[in-house]
C-alpha cells in the first residue's frame, strides 16, 4: 500500500532523512518509533499531504481514496451538541442522504448516464465503508472499547481520554483501508489504554502509528520502522522481537569492535615502539615505515564499527537536590476535598516521607492532576508541605518554568548560564546540540519539548519534585533515562501517571484513585491487579524474568563477556516465545 523512495527532506534548521527507503503492505499494523526530534510526526504528514513539500525522492500509496488520521491532540468542540452515536455516524448519514438525493434525481432525470456515473461512484465509497451495517458497527466498536454506556451521551460531555477513542473509532469506521495515528494514547488512563489496544489489534486494515507506549508496542503491532540518525529502518515482526534482535546485533557488532579495538591497540603499541626507535636513528626507511603504520592505525579507527540503530545513546538525567528534609513528612493530606460541576476527591488522607517516590494512579477526570497543583499551590487549609521543602514541577503544560517564546540558549542564559559553552555542554547530556541549540522552545516537537523541561527542572536542586504525566510524549530511550533518575534521586516525588511500566519500575507505592478518594496500594499489588485483569496469570513472571535476562547481558556486555552473553540469548528468546503465548 505504502511504498517510499530514496526520500530525502531538510529543515532549514536541520536535515531529517537522506535517501530512506521502506515499505508498508496490505492490512499491517506499523510502529514508527525513534528519539523524540527525529522527524516521525513530519513523515506523516509528508504521507498525508506531500504535494505540500519539497522533497527528493518518490512517495507511492496505492488503492485508497482516503486516508484517515488521528491527532495526537484532541479536537473537541465544547460547543458541539451531538451524542457520541451521532458524532461518529455523522459521514454515514451524510453518504447515505447523497444516496436518496440520486434516487429521486434519477426518478425524473433526462441524461441518466452522468448521473449513474457520480451515484455509482458515491456507492462505492459507501460499500468501501460498509456503509449498510454502519449503526451496527458502531455499536460494536463502541463495546470493544467498553464504551458502550456512552453511545448516547454528548461529546461535549466526555473526558478527553474518552473522546480519544471515540475519534479513534470514528476514523477506523471511515478510512478502514488505511489509518495514521500520532501517539494516539498520549496521557490515556489504563483502562483507556487497554481498549485503544483492543480497537487496534481487531483493525483489519493497514495501521501507521507512532507510539513510545511500551504496553502498545509489546502487544499490538507486526511491524517496527525505527527512525534514526536520517535514516529508517524496517522490521517485519513485533517489538520485542526487534528488541531482541537489535541485543542480538549489538553483541556481535561488539565482539567486532572489542577485536577491532585490540588490533588499534596492537599496532599503536608497535606504532609508538617504531616511533621512538625512529627519534634515535636518522633512517629515512624507518620514517616511511612508521607513517605507513600510523595510516594503518587511522585506518582501522575509521572504520571501527558503527550501529545507528543500536547504540543510541540515552539522555543523562539527573535531579539533585541541595538540602534534605528534617521533618518526619514532607506531605500531609488532611480530608482534603476537591469539585468542580461533581465531586472528584473528598476526604482524601495521605502523607509521604522526606525520600518517597509515590504515584497517583486512577481513571482519566477524577481530580489527580488538579489535586498535584493545589499541592504545588499550597494554598489549602488540608494541605500541609514541611517548611524545609523546595518544591518544583512537571507540567503537562510546558512553559511553565520559563518563556517558551524564547530560544533554548536564551532560556539557560536567564538561568543563570556565564557562557554558550556551558549551556551546549548542559544540553548535549539531554540529547539537544548544534542549531537545534537556536530554535525557539514551542517549534521543539512534544518529546523534546518534555525532555527540555525536565532539562530546566534538574536545576532547580528541589527536594520535592511534582511530576505531572512526564513520559507522555518522551520516546523509550528518555522514558528510561527518566526512570533511572527517579531511581537515584534522594528527594521526595509525587507523580501522576498511566505508564504502568514507569510506575512499577521506580516508585515505592501507589496512591490508587476509587470512588471520589485514594487507598494505598502496594506497588507489587498493583503489578498483579494490572496483569490479573489483563493477562495470562504467568505474563507477569515471565516479563521479570525477560528484564532480569537482558540486564544480565548489558552485564556480560560491559565485561566483553560475549560467549557468555549468546548463551542467555537462549534463553531470552526461549522467555519471549513463552510470552507470545500468554
Amino acid at each position: 500500500m505504502i511504498k517510499v523512495q530514496n526520500l530525502s527532506y531538510s529543515y532549514p534548521q536541520k536535515d531529517l532523512y537522506k535517501k530512506v527507503s521502506f515499505t508498508i503492505e496490505d492490512d499491517v499494523h506499523c510502529a514508527l518509533i525513534g528519539t523524540n526530534g527525529t522527524g516521525k510526526s513530519t513523515l506523516l504528514d509528508l504521507l498525508m499531504h506531500s504535494e505540500e513539500y519539497l522533497y527528493d525522492g518518490k512517495i507511492i500509496i496505492d488503492n485508497t481514496d482516503r486516508i484517515g488520521y488521528v491527532s495526537q491532540f484532541s479536537q473537541l468542540d465544547p460547543k458541539e451538541d451531538m451524542t457520541v452515536f451521532q458524532y461518529i455516524s455523522d459521514e454515514f448519514v451524510k453518504h447515505e442522504q447523497k444516496l436518496f438525493e440520486f434516487y429521486k434525481e434519477m426518478e425524473t432525470a433526462v441524461d441518466l448516464e452522468k448521473i449513474f456515473e457520480e451515484y455509482q461512484k458515491e456507492l462505492d465509497e459507501w460499500n468501501a465503508i460498509d456503509g449498510e451495517s454502519y449503526e451496527i458497527n458502531i455499536k460494536k466498536q463502541l463495546k470493544l472499547a467498553n464504551l458502550q454506556k456512552l453511545e448516547e451521551q454528548k461529546i461535549s460531555s466526555l473526558s478527553g481520554g474518552e473522546f480519544k477513542l471515540v475519534q479513534v473509532i470514528r476514523e477506523m469506521m471511515l478510512s478502514p483501508r488505511f489509518l495514521i495515528m500520532d501517539e494516539p494514547d498520549v496521557f490515556l488512563d489504563f483502562e483507556h489504554l487497554n481498549a485503544l489496544k483492543n480497537l487496534i489489534n481487531a483493525h483489519k486494515g493497514t495501521l501507521l502509528i507512532i507510539t513510545h507506549n511500551r504496553y502498545l508496542l509489546n502487544h499490538c503491532f507486526n511491524k517496527i520502522l525505527h527512525m534514526e540518525n536520517m535514516d529508517i529502518q524496517e522490521f517485519d515482526g513485533t517489538y520485542t522481537e526487534y528488541n531482541y534482535e537489535l541485543l542480538a546485533t549489538k553483541i556481535d557488532l561488539e565482539e567486532v569492535a572489542a577485536a577491532e579495538q585490540a588490533e588499534i591497540d596492537r599496532q599503536s603499541k608497535i606504532l609508538q615502539k617504531s616511533r621512538a626507535r625512529a627519534t634515535q636513528m636518522d633512517n629515512a626507511s624507518l620514517g616511511r615505515a612508521v607513517h605507513a603504520r600510523q595510516t594503518l592505525v587511522d585506518r582501522l579507527k575509521a572504520r571501527k564499527t558503527k550501529a545507528p540503530f543500536v547504540d543510541i545513546k540515552q539522555p543523562e538525567i539527573y535531579f539533585g537536590l541541595e538540602n534534605e528534609v528534617a521533618d518526619e513528612n514532607i506531605l500531609e493530606l488532611t480530608d482534603y476535598s476537591v469539585a468542580f460541576d461533581e465531586q472528584l476527591l473528598e476526604h482524601v488522607n495521605f502523607e509521604m516521607k522526606p525520600s518517597e517516590h509515590v504515584a497517583i494512579v486512577g481513571n482519566n477526570g477524577s481530580g489527580k492532576t488538579t489535586m498535584l497543583r493545589e499541592i504545588f499551590e499550597n494554598k489549602k487549609e488540608t494541605i500541609r508541605i514541611s517548611e524545609d521543602a523546595k518544591v518544583s514541577m512537571f507540567s503537562q503544560i510546558t512553559g511553565t518554568l520559563y518563556d517558551d517564546a524564547k530560544t533554548m540558549i536564551e532560556v539557560f542564559e536567564e538561568k543563570g548560564f556565564s557562557t554558550k559553552n556551558d549551556i551546549e555542554n548542559y544540553l548535549k547530556k539531554y540529547g539537544f546540540e548544534g542549531e537545534t541549540l537556536d530554535q525557539k522552545v514551542s517549534e521543539l516537537s512534544g518529546g523534546e519539548k518534555d525532555l527540555f523541561q525536565l532539562a530546566v527542572l534538574s536545576l532547580e536542586n528541589a527536594n520535592f519534585l511534582l511530576l505531572d504525566e512526564p513520559t507522555g510524549h518522551l520516546d523509550v530511550y528518555a522514558q528510561i533515562a527518566l526512570e533511572q533518575a527517579i531511581s537515584e534521586y534522594k528527594g521526595a516525588i509525587l507523580m501522576v501517571s498511566h505508564d504502568y511500566y514507569t510506575v512499577a519500575n521506580c516508585m515505592d507505592y501507589v496512591l490508587f484513585v476509587e470512588d471520589n478518594t485514594v487507598r494505598r496500594m502496594s506497588n507489587r499489588k498493583f503489578r498483579q491487579m494490572i496483569y490479573a485483569n489483563h493477562f495470562d496469570k504467568d505474563y507477569l513472571l515471565l516479563e521479570q524474568t525477560k528484564k532480569e535476562t537482558e540486564t544480565r547481558i548489558q552485564q556480560l556486555l560491559q565485561k566483553n563477556e560475549f560467549e557468555e552473553a549468546k548463551v542467555l540469548m537462549e534463553s531470552l528468546e526461549d522467555c519471549i516465545k513463552r510470552m507470545k503465548f500468554q
